[in-house]
């Protein structure tokens, strides 16, 4: 189990018409409401002998932009990439323009560059807030050395020292770097996460659906098992008395045959759909094995163990079969098989307050670079054919199975193994990879009274 499980990128980035162009024109207004309260009240309240007419017709440049925006798009209209990326570089250029008309580093407004560049990161692919990030660095340090001075309207020129100006300057290009990288960081696990939430909650319905189609299946098979009875004893009958007619003895036969297939068909159908839907509790080894039935078979033993903790009841508790718990530890124990060299180990114990499950192997483990962090989504397990038998995957399914565990009450806990392997003793050390999962005994205990219940009607 070499590098079990190890930091991966993650999935490439996917955004594709995120940004709703009515928000970006809702900004934009907000910053032309901001840029004329400014310019006016510098120029009427302060006496800065502003050129005015520049300065308005920077502002109109963003207000045509607006109009236009509205009358040749729906309110629906979402942007691409390009789109989003023109529009913000827009923002930004126009924006850089009006700062270098009103005193360039001496406007401390010139903070307000960080504005288009941050909802690149939190919106856009990396490539396009690298872009932007740079665009904005490249625009403020021509600002920085290329401006009109602010003079008051009696010639006084308003500044601020050099080392201010250059330290403005500086924060503004630090904060470029550090804001939009940390902007576009969180935003990308927001994501992250959203999308392994969406790919949790389809697995359990995946899952809760196979379980009711189970019981479907199962109700089907109970139905027609009498008519199918039915017919295997007419069919016999009428062959019994048909010895002088050959041709018609073999018809009635076949149609007992045929009956008899029907029967073993809906019979394999059914089982599933009984324990999935009928059984609605089991004890827990019953679930344990339920859990681990698809990894049976692929050459990997494994070892089933249940008792009782210090005072607990020598009886197996009985447990609600979830749909997410089977999930769950179903993921789990593929896990550990495909990472095993011989043995897995499934073992519960139990008392009054809490049942304990804990999925073991005979492998090397996790790495320790990654063991606080398994569980996080896009943690993707190492594709190697030869140490992972075959799978290959995103990376979600220990996140799901941590999900929908926790969704049932449990506590999850990943470590290694303490004892080295010892390939040579009767019972394998277990050396490799380690999940337990704990659950209040409440939780998962079913009641005395938690029967099968009544069997659902079916309705035709």
């Amino acid at each position: 189990m070499a590098q079990r499980l190890e930091a991966q990128p993650g999935p490439a980035e996917i955004h594709h018409d995120w940004v709703r162009l009515r928000t970006l024109i809702f900004l934009r207004w907000t910053a032309i409401v901001g840029q004329l309260g400014a310019i006016f009240v510098a120029y009427f309240v302060y006496d800065i002998a502003l050129d005015l007419a520049l300065c308005l017709a920077t502002v109109a440049a963003a207000i045509a932009a607006n109009l236009v925006a509205i009358f040749l798009f729906p309110d629906t209209k979402r942007l691409t990439q390009p789109e989003a990326a023109a529009t913000l570089m827009f923002d930004m250029a126009q924006l850089a323009l009006l700062l270098s008309i009103t005193g360039g580093m001496n406007n401390p407004f010139a903070l307000l560059i960080l504005v288009p560049v941050t909802i690149a990161a939190t919106a856009l692919e990396r490539s396009a807030t690298i872009l932007l990030g740079l665009a904005t660095m490249v625009m403020i340090s021509i600002v920085a050395v290329v401006y009109l001075p602010l003079v008051s309207k009696t010639g006084e020129v308003i500044a601020v020292p050099d080392v201010f100006e250059f330290g403005y300057w500086l924060s503004i290009i630090i904060g470029v770097a550090f804001l939009g990288a940390y902007a576009h960081k969180v935003a990308s696990e927001v994501r992250s996460m959203g999308d392994a939430l969406r790919a949790t909650q389809l697995a359990l319905t995946r899952e809760q659906k196979l379980t009711d189609l189970g019981g479907v299946v199962a109700a089907a098979a109970h139905e027609l098992g009498t008519p199918l009875a039915t017919i295997k004893l007419v069919s016999s009958e009428l062959a019994d008395e048909l010895e002088d007619s050959p041709d018609l003895r073999d018809d009635a036969l076949l149609i007992r045959e045929q009956a008899n297939r029907c029967r073993d068909i809906l019979h394999s159908m059914g089982r599933v759909g009984k324990d999935d839907l009928h059984m609605r509790t089991a004890p827990i080894v019953a679930v344990l094995r339920e859990a681990a039935d698809p990894h049976l078979e692929r050459g990997i033993e494994i070892h089933f163990d249940a008792h009782p903790i210090v005072e607990g009841l020598e009886r197996q508790p009985t447990i609600y079969r979830y749909p997410e718990l089977i999930h769950a530890l179903r993921n789990f124990i593929q896990n550990a098989v495909d990472f095993a060299h011989s043995t897995v180990w499934v073992e519960a114990e139990w008392d009054d307050e809490e049942i304990t499950v804990r999925i073991s192997d005979d492998g090397k483990g996790y790495p320790t670079s990654v063991l606080n962090r398994i569980g996080d989504p896009f943690l993707q397990p190492r594709a190697n054919a030869a140490e992972r038998k075959g799978y290959e995957g995103m990376g979600l399914g220990v996140f799901i199975a941590k999900t929908l565990i926790e969704r049932t009450g449990g506590r999850l806990t990943f470590s290694n193994g303490d004892a080295p392997f010892a390939p040579g003793a009767v019972t394998p050390a277990r050396s490799g990879a380690v999940v337990e999962v704990v659950w209040p005994a409440a939780r998962l205990v079913a009641r005395d009274d938690a029967g099968l219940g009544l069997n659902q009607p079916i309705a035709v």
